[in-house]
C-alpha cells in the first residue's frame, strides 16, 4: 500500500500544520489540490476545534488531518518563573507594561477526552501527533474511529519507539524543519539530524512508510526525498505566504527579507525549541535560555510584550516560525503550490 491509500489522498503531500499561521482556509486549499491538508489542534478550545471541523466539512469533503500535541503539562516552577519575569523586565518598562498582569495559562493543550470525542464524532481520515503519542486509551479511541494514525521523530530511537506502539506512518522530522521539535525520547539536540541524514536510516529500519519533513520547499526537494525512500514529504514554510494561511503581516515581510536566511532554534516563545528567523528577543536573550519556563508555560509572559509590540509594527517579540529553506515560500495560491511540489514526483 503506497502512502496515497493509506491516507485517501491523491498525492503522497502533507501541509504541515501550524498552529497560529494557518486554520482550515488552508487545509482544504491543500485538500482540494490533491494533497493533505492539517489542522493545526493545539492551540484550539473544544468548542473553537468543533468550529473548524464544521468549516472544514464544509469547504471539502476530501480527506484531511488533525494535528495534536501530546506532552505531559509540566508542574509550574515558581522560581523558573521569577528568573524568567526578571530576564524580561527591562523589555516589560520599555513597553510600559506591568509584569504583575501576566495572564497564566498553558496556551497549548495536549490531546484529551475531549479532543478524542471530536475525533469520534468528526472521523478525519488521518490523525497526527507531536511529541510522542497520548495515553494508549486515547490512542485506541482514535484507532477505533478509523483514523490512521501519523507522528513525528527526530531520532532513530523515536521511530522505533512510534513503530512499536502501533503508528501507521513515521514523520521523519529534521533539524532544518520550521516550528516545534517533535522530540520527545531524548532532549539533547544534538543528537537531531537533518532530513536527508536521518531519512534513510528510518527507510531502512521501519515497517511503516516514512515521510520526510524539513527543508523541502520546492519539487527538487520532494524528488531528493523520494530517492532517498520516502513514501511522501510534509512541507510547512512554503505554504506560509500563501493567501490561505493567516501568517501575520509581519511574519510575512520577514520571510520575504533577507533576515529570514537565518533561522535558529530557540525555547524563549514557548519553552521547547522551536525553529523561526532571528529576532532581537533571540539575539539578546540568546536563542535557547535554561530561565525559560518549561514548555508551554514560557508563552504566558511572552505573549504581553508579542502583542504590544507587534501593535508598534514590530516583531522583536514574536515567533517568527520558519524553517532553514524558504525559498520555496511564494506569495501564490496553496492549490497551486501543492501542484508544483507534485511535479518532483516525477523527476
Amino acid at each position: 500500500m503506497n502512502l496515497q491509500e493509506l491516507l485517501g489522498s491523491e498525492l503522497p503531500i502533507i501541509q504541515a500544520p501550524m498552529a497560529g499561521s494557518q486554520d482550515h482556509r488552508l487545509a482544504a486549499a491543500v485538500c482540494q489540490a490533491g494533497g493533505l491538508g492539517s489542522i493545526p489542534c493545539a492551540m484550539l478550545a473544544p468548542a473553537a476545534l468543533r468550529l473548524e471541523l464544521e468549516a472544514m466539512r464544509a469547504s471539502s469533503a476530501r480527506p484531511f488531518n488533525l494535528n495534536f500535541f501530546s506532552h505531559v503539562p509540566p508542574e509550574p516552577d515558581a522560581a523558573r518563573e521569577a528568573n524568567w519575569r526578571e530576564a524580561l523586565a527591562p523589555y516589560y518598562r520599555e513597553l510600559g507594561l506591568d509584569l504583575a498582569n501576566i495572564v497564566s495559562g498553558a496556551g497549548r493543550l495536549p490531546f484529551n477526552d475531549e479532543a478524542a470525542a471530536l475525533v469520534e464524532e468528526f472521523r478525519p481520515a488521518v490523525v497526527s501527533f507531536h511529541f510522542g503519542l497520548p495515553a494508549e486509551s486515547l490512542l485506541e479511541r482514535v484507532r477505533r474511529s478509523g483514523a490512521k494514525i501519523l507522528s513525528s521523530a527526530t531520532t532513530l530511537d523515536e521511530a522505533l519507539w512510534l513503530q512499536a506502539r502501533g503508528v501507521d506512518a513515521v514523520i521523519a522530522q529534521g533539524l532544518e524543519a520550521g516550528g516545534h521539535r517533535g522530540h520527545f525520547l531524548d532532549f539533547d539536540l544534538s543528537r537531531q539530524l537533518g532530513t536527508f541524514a536521518l531519512l534513510p536510516q528510518l527507510v531502512d529500519a521501519l515497517r511503516v512508510p516514512v515521510i520526510a519533513a524539513g527543508g523541502i520547499g520546492d519539487a527538487r526537494g520532494v524528488a531528493a526525498a523520494m530517492a532517498l525512500g520516502a513514501a511522501g514529504v510534509q512541507v510547512g514554510s512554503a505554504y506560509l505566504l500563501c493567501p490561505e494561511a493567516n501568517t501575520s503581516a509581519l511574519h510575512r515581510a520577514a520571510l520575504q527579507s533577507p533576515a529570514a536566511r537565518h533561522t535558529m532554534l530557540t525555547n524563549l516563545f514557548s519553552g521547547r525549541p522551536a525553529r523561526g528567523i532571528v529576532n532581537r528577543l533571540m539575539r539578546e536573550q540568546g536563542p535557547l535560555s535554561p530561565m525559560a519556563p518549561a514548555f508551554p508555560l514560557a508563552t504566558a509572559a511572552i505573549a504581553p510584550l508579542r502583542a504590544a509590540a507587534e501593535a508598534q509594527g514590530s516583531s522583536d517579540f514574536s515567533p517568527l516560525w520558519a524553517g532553514q529553506n524558504v525559498a520555496g515560500c511564494r506569495p501564490i495560491g496553496a492549490a497551486e503550490l501543492t501542484r508544483e511540489l507534485a511535479a518532483g514526483l516525477a523527476m
